[in-house]
């Protein structure tokens, strides 16, 4: 494992070509760690270079977080740590490039999949710097206008497809939240839409199925 900036892990492609690889980053959500999503790499398109990426803020007694939450019970909600989110949402767009020139990757064929926290995070990335990856797979997840870059705007977003999933039960994340993503990113001509799964916070199979199906279609 090449020494990046992120801790990760990484499945090279099963078939073999004189291009470069296709890529896919694959974040993790809060309290978990590289290895839970790259449970799905063996079942993604071959071609795919998958790097699983560790968050770089370790929780007691395990697991990881890409920032901060703070539980505040006078208000009976919780909110991000914006700085810290900031920092990470550049930290991976560094580490994103770093390992595409590492690993010899097409950098015009870069998708990133994030769960929850790594679903905010790679919505985050996304509308900051709209030319580092051409898709974006949204799990269970948000998009926080408090994390974008400024100016974010203005940007070209012509380029940038998202998938959202969202499951109607989320006990942990409300579907509402949610619900909110896909005409905030409408706005920017950026085109996506929320699919819904009769489930809480997780990947249903039938959401796997048809994120798989719509990476395959966008590769």
């Amino acid at each position: 494992m090449a020494e990046l900036s992120l801790s990760h892990i990484i499945q090279e492609p099963k078939t073999s070509s004189k291009d470069k690889a296709p890529a896919l980053f694959l974040f993790h959500g809060y309290g978990s760690d590289e290895n839970d999503l790259f449970s799905f790499a063996s079942e993604l398109p071959d071609e795919l270079f998958i790097i699983s990426v560790r968050a770089p803020r370790p929780m007691q007694p395990q697991g990881n977080a890409w920032y901060t939450i703070h539980w505040d019970n006078t208000t009976s909600g919780k909110f991000n740590d914006i700085p810290e989110a900031i920092a990470s949402r550049d930290m991976i767009a560094k580490f994103v490039g770093e390992a595409t020139a590492t690993y010899n990757l097409d950098p015009n064929n870069i998708s990133l999949l994030g769960f929850s926290q790594g679903c905010i995070l790679s919505l985050a990335v996304a509308l900051s710097y709209p030319k580092l990856a051409k898709n974006i797979i949204g799990l269970s997840g948000y998009l926080d206008p408090e994390m974008l870059q400024a100016g974010y705007e203005q940007q070209d977003f012509s380029t940038l497809n998202v998938f959202l999933s969202h499951g109607t039960v989320d006990q942990v994340i409300p579907i509402e939240w949610a619900q909110k993503t896909a005409p905030f990113l409408s706005k920017l001509e950026i085109k996506t839409n929320l699919n819904e799964y009769p489930i809480g916070h997780g990947v249903a199979p039938q959401n796997f199925y048809d994120l798989k199906n719509w990476l395959i279609e966008h590769l």
